[in-house]
């Protein structure tokens, strides 16, 4: 959008940088990486300071990894800094029923022993991730990151892409990146507007320690007001993500740790023996959105900036991933072809690209959600005996072990194991 801070003479500026990317979380300093490693000057606009990231405790969030988004990270150079504190996930079993009462009959248990490419994924907490990011920057020629600022206007010219900072500085790049999540400044600031909507469920995300090993393990459990995921962490320790209605939700959030853990235990069971937090406990609404455009001139959408899916599925941080690593790809290619990495012709590929995957997603994860938060007697049965059928089927359960691996689907390079 145009504004008078900043002139049509721009494009006969030397740029700042070549790509500016705004939102320093997780999605923004990967792709910094990706794309520094292929010489590309990248500054990372990061609205929390450095000291806050860095020095973030255990608050019990924490990620699944799928394989390719695991190779994606050992390709940008961070997941040796990583590794020891993942926790491969080896099995995912999914089961329904109500809280109390114990799963049904029918499940599904998928086994990564039926694929040839090791784990699933791979669970590590967000604060492991976020260190290991920021000391690969500071250790990466090319990247700049400037903590605790915040962009206050945009402007996108024929040859530049201009930020203003809270501070007033004006940085200019080729290409401006929004990696600021689902509310994201830089694509209201684009005029790029979303579709959407609330599902009236609350996620309640703690970490839990239990007596029994959990085997690297995951349990997904529907229950009617939402599902619960039970993943496994490093140690006997495993996080959760607690979908329940707003209401219920805001009531349970609201109780003391002793009587927050009493209204966790008929759902959580007692596979693991006994159970207590472990860090912090949070929550955050859950809704799905999907941006308009990935792609404009000289601007590009990743991640929950362009996409937001509920979590039913732990797909959300993957499909950022898979943003990453295409748009990286893209720019790369057209930068060794001698293209314009920020012309519209450029960016409109990585839309192309991606666009189909994340709608597919989005839709998949809400039929999901709706399928299986109710308590319709006749839906119950049918898709406890959907689980059952699958489960029987050797063919169904692997492509089902390949989809959470992230090896289907068109796979850019980094996410292959090959270099950008």
């Amino acid at each position: 959008m145009d504004n008078p801070k900043h002139p049509s003479i721009l494009r006969d500026m030397t740029h700042d940088s070549d790509i500016l990317i705004v939102g320093g979380g997780l999605s923004g300093p990967i792709l910094a990486l990706a794309l520094a490693q292929t010489g590309q000057r990248v500054t990372v606009i990061d609205a929390l300071s450095e000291k806050v990231r860095k020095n973030a405790a255990f608050d019990g969030r924490s990620y699944a990894v799928a394989l390719t988004s695991q190779r994606l990270l050992d390709g940008v150079g961070v997941w040796a800094a990583i590794a020891d504190n993942s926790q491969p996930i080896l099995e995912i079993k999914v089961t329904d029923g109500r809280a109390g009462e114990g799963p049904s009959h029918f499940f599904m248990h998928f086994d990564h022993a039926e694929i040839e490419e090791g784990p699933m994924g791979y669970m590590v907490q967000d604060r492991h991730i976020r260190r290991a990011l920021l000391e690969a920057m500071a250790a990466t020629d090319g990247i700049t990151h400037l903590s605790g600022e915040t962009v206050t206007a945009q402007h996108i010219d024929p040859g530049a892409a201009a930020v203003t900072l809270a501070s007033g500085k004006v940085l200019t790049g080729r290409v401006l990146i929004g990696a600021d999540g689902r509310g994201s400044g830089t694509a209201e600031r684009a005029g790029i507007k979303r579709t959407g909507w609330g599902y009236g469920q609350t996620a309640l995300v703690c970490a839990i320690a239990h007596e029994k090993p959990h085997h690297g393990i995951a349990h997904q459990f529907f229950m009617p007001p939402g599902p619960l995921a039970i993943l496994p962490l490093t140690g006997n320790v495993s996080s959760i993500v607690w979908s329940e209605t707003d209401e219920t939700a805001a009531a349970f959030n609201a109780l003391p740790d002793v009587d927050y853990l009493t209204m966790l235990r008929p759902r959580f069971g007692d596979f693991l023996g006994e159970i207590s937090l472990s860090g912090q406990r949070y929550t955050y609404p859950l809704s799905l959105s999907l941006a308009h455009r990935l792609a404009d001139d000289r601007l590009a959408l990743i991640a929950d900036a362009a996409h937001g899916v509920h979590p039913i599925a732990g797909q959300g941080l993957n499909a950022g991933m898979r943003d990453i690593a295409a748009l990286a790809q893209v720019i790369t290619d057209a930068v060794r072809r001698g293209e314009d990495p920020g012309s519209i012709a450029v960016l409109r590929r990585y839309e192309e690209w991606r666009r189909f995957d994340n709608t597919t997603l989005a839709l998949a994860t809400d039929g999901f959600n709706r399928l299986f938060s109710n308590d319709n007697t006749m839906v119950r049965g049918l898709r406890d005996i959907g689980m059952g059928v699958m489960n029987a089927l050797p063919g169904l359960r692997r492509s089902f072990i390949r989809e959470a691996a992230g090896l289907t689907g068109d796979l850019p390079r980094l996410m292959r194991g090959q270099p950008l």
